[in-house]
């Protein structure tokens, strides 16, 4: 009998669990979202759309800022997870691209500018807690994570956009099939 007691318990625990999650997220992330959400159509609005589709489209149309400035900039100005809205200023076929560099992006700028992924922050500073306790500095070390990054987002970027067009020709190749 205990046995299904304890069964009953854990079951509905879940969803009790699952609903202060949902609490949380309520009270937390999600206002600040939406805040974010509202400010960035704002900036573009008071800016207008146009400027910013051309500021886009001069940083995404050579491969190399499509994959390093590009990400550098929305991590470093909407932060994670909003970053990955400036993607909709990408044709369909960059898109995945720029999201895998953009993501991969997020840890590295932590270092320097800890806003950009504050929910992260912890994996830094356990990184720089060991770091300082050796004596040493931990600006070296936030540079070349830095600097390492955008050379690995780079390489993700144009992997992933070769990647993302062979699946879109192949696609293309059996519709048409």
């Amino acid at each position: 009998m205990d046995f299904f007691v304890h069964l009953a318990e854990g079951f509905i625990g879940m969803f009790q669990e699952g609903g202060k999650t949902f609490i949380g997220l309520v009270t937390g992330i999600i206002p600040t979202l939406i805040c974010l959400i509202t400010a960035v159509n704002a900036f573009i609005k008071f800016v207008g759309e146009e400027r910013i589709e051309r500021f886009a489209s001069k940083c995404t149309g050579n491969i190399i800022l499509r994959y390093t400035l590009f990400p550098v900039l929305s991590m470093f100005f909407l932060t994670n997870p909003m970053a990955y809205t400036f993607g909709k200023f990408l044709p369909e076929h960059q898109k995945p691209a720029f999201y895998d560099s953009a993501v991969s992006f997020c840890h590295p700028i932590t270092g320097l500018f800890p806003h950009a992924n504050a929910s992260e922050l912890f994996v830094y500073m356990g990184i720089a807690t060991g770091i300082t306790q050796l004596g040493l500095s931990l600006g070296p070390l936030a540079i070349r994570y830095f600097l390492v990054a955008i050379v690995i987002i780079l390489i993700r970027g144009i992997v992933t956009e070769y990647i993302t067009k062979m699946m879109m020709k192949r696609r293309e190749m059996q519709a048409a099939a």
